[in-house]
């Protein structure tokens, strides 16, 4: 895991990039602590930030050159089949320097072109240099694992040159970017307290899509081209395979996906919070490690019951003998915060950011490596909300008024609880969400602020037409002829895995110079669960029903089918406590003045301490919005 950053600037606006491209460099140190290199060639110029996982000697520094010197690269990321491309490669007449899987990145480049983004297996963002055809090449991942922000020069004549870079705050130390706030993206974040790869909080600025890369040549118009299509997979499904076939299948992929996860020259571990994700892949590595003590795990709680996980975790990891560690966290939570913020890049609120944070600064005491069992709700229906979108087609013939009606009765006379994820509020968010059709429905399910509430805040009129749900749209749109349940599933791989769950992962653990690994978002595992009928993975009301199957023989049945907790943190109970005196500040602020209608904040919070209506996640939401803008004053 690295930190990567460069400049193209074929015009030579640039005086001095290599002293440019090092100071990007260095704001990506908690990325890559361990070494950094700055090269130029022709009219680019690459910068990494090194964290050592795979062959640490210094050889496998980059950014690397291949053996013609033709080819430069700079890459962040792990593919895991590498050893498998280098035999290949080998093969072919191809000869290594190095153990790393970035000589066989930039040597698979050299032999196989564009192609060989197909035959890896892996997360990766990176920039390759074809310094024969002046040719850049900016490339991500799959699903979206690794970070890479750019942006033009000149928005207006992109051949003018652009920067990349892992992290939004070292990207805008170029100065010949814009830094104007991005209307759309605020309206983005609050309506779903993350931003979606549509829209990046400066207007200058762009995020690449999971799965595409872009092509740039001097004198041509940059292409975007998208090199994987999930949705294929959902229209190609397989009628015919039984659940027994299915569930050996998915232990076979799983096996092999943990075989290349497990590669490391560097100390590993994995995240366990007794859920059955985490807990089936912990399951796994004990089986490919020489003993189950080898494997190391790691939890954390809170005092508050309903969001402290560290029973679940010890029970599992007791039945699996691992080599388990537990912390009891009692957050500083005013300073954290304001610490956690500073590494999102934009403004993100997702409330599970703040203990996944303090699991990875634990985690990173023991380990530089640790697999989390992030995707697996995406993949085989472990949602709430999959719930809700399965209760919604029982009832869709009703009018949709009666639940328009329900919605104000349910805000009316349901008493508030702050406990996690609780009965009333699903109730109202699903009769709020089942007033519209279905698309909306399930956009509604994780709504913060509704669009007549973005009106009510906002003192400039939201625009319509970019309203977050046109994205969501847009990809049911891609899968509109499947099953609902089907529609729901890669709608979420495409907005709430990539922008907000790989988001999390991503910065709470690079915060702490972690590693983390998700076996699930191999692509070979995920294109399996598309292909699997619903009704095996969302079985009646059973979710994640051919997961829980494949584990029988591995896990007890009380991690199988115990109701799911997730992983959030206690943040209405904590804006009411520690945290409101910091929340104040941020939301009341200088700039937050000039963006929000202090007497709607105003309410919003007279209802929250009052305890009358939740509004912890609007709170939330605004609280890092006003220390992200803070920051960046």
């Amino acid at each position: 895991m690295c930190g990567i950053a460069g400049l193209f600037d074929p015009n030579h606006h640039l005086e001095n990039p290599k002293v440019l491209v090092q100071k990007m460099c260095d704001l990506l140190r908690h990325r890559g602590p361990d070494a950094e290199g700055i090269q130029q060639e022709s009219v680019v110029t690459f910068g990494h930030r090194r964290l050592s996982i795979i062959d640490t000697h210094a050889a496998a520094n980059q950014p690397m050159v291949d053996t013609s010197g033709r080819y430069l690269l700079t890459y962040n990321g792990e593919v895991y089949n590498f050893k498998e491309l280098r035999s290949q490669l080998e093969q072919l007449g191809k000869t290594f320097k190095t153990h790393s899987d970035t000589e066989v990145i930039v040597e698979a480049w050299a032999q196989w072109g564009v192609e060989c983004l197909q035959k890896f297996v892996g997360m990766f963002a990176f920039a390759l240099w074809d310094q024969k055809t002046q040719e850049l090449f900016l490339v991500r991942d799959r699903l979206g694992e690794k970070p890479l922000f750019y942006g033009y020069f000149d928005a207006s004549f992109p051949q003018s040159g652009l920067a990349f870079s892992s992290g939004l705050p070292s990207l805008m130390a170029c100065p010949l970017l814009e830094k104007d706030l991005n209307p759309a993206a605020l309206q983005h974040f609050l309506s779903l307290n993350y931003t979606l790869t549509s829209q990046c909080f400066f207007k200058g600025v762009q995020k690449l899509p999971a799965a595409h890369y872009l092509h740039i040549k001097s004198g041509q118009a940059p292409l975007i081209k998208s090199y994987w299509d999930l949705a294929s997979c959902y229209h190609s499904k397989n009628e015919t395979i039984t659940e027994s076939q299915a569930a050996d299948e998915l232990n076979e992929i799983l096996s092999q996906t943990l075989q290349g996860q497990l590669i490391s020259d560097v100390p590993l571990g994995a995240f366990l919070s007794g859920g059955i994700d985490s807990s089936t892949l912990v399951a796994g590595m004990t089986r490919h490690l020489k003993k189950a003590s080898d494997t190391q795990t790691f939890s954390i709680g809170f005092q508050e019951k309903s969001y402290s996980e560290i029973k679940e975790s010890q029970l599992v990891a007791q039945h699996l003998k691992v080599d388990h560690h537990v912390k009891m966290v009692t957050p500083n939570l005013a300073q954290n915060l304001i610490d956690i913020v500073s590494k999102t890049d934009e403004p993100f609120a997702d409330t599970s950011i703040i203990p996944t944070y303090y699991l990875a600064q634990y985690a990173r005491q023991s380990v530089t490596v640790a697999l989390s069992g992030d995707g697996g709700d995406e993949l085989f229906l472990g949602y709430e909300t999959y719930s809700a979108d399965q209760m919604y087609q029982k009832f869709s013939k009703l009018p949709r008024w009666l639940f328009k009606a329900g919605h104000r009765i349910a805000e009316s006379l349901l008493p508030t609880s702050f406990n996690k994820v609780s009965l009333d509020y699903k109730i109202k968010q699903f009769l709020y969400g089942s007033s519209y059709n279905y698309r909306r429905a399930h956009y509604a399910w994780r709504e913060i602020f509704k669009p007549p509430e973005l009106d009510q805040l906002l003192l400039q009129d939201s625009d319509p037409t970019q309203n977050a749900f046109h994205d969501f749209d847009h990809y049911f749109e891609d899968v509109k002829d499947c099953h609902p349940l089907d529609q729901a599933s890669y709608v979420d791989i495409k907005t709430w895995l990539v922008d907000d769950i790989l988001v999390k992962v991503d910065r709470a653990s690079m915060a702490h110079s972690l590693e983390t690994r998700a076996p699930f978002l191999d692509h070979r595992l995920v294109e399996f669960a598309a292909r699997l009928p619903v009704s095996m993975k969302l079985k009646d009301r059973e979710k994640k029903y051919i997961l829980k199957k494949s584990q029988e023989k591995y896990l007890p049945h009380r991690t199988l089918y115990r109701p799911k907790k997730g992983f959030n943190a206690p943040i209405s109970v904590w804006l009411n406590n520690d945290l409101k005196g910091l929340a104040k500040d941020a939301m009341y602020s200088e700039k937050m003045r000039h963006l929000t209608n202090s007497s709607v904040l105003d309410k919003l919070w007279q209802e929250h301490e009052n305890e009358q209506v939740d509004h912890g996640l609007k709170l939330f939401g605004l609280t890092c919005l006003g220390l992200w803008l803070e920051q960046w004053k």
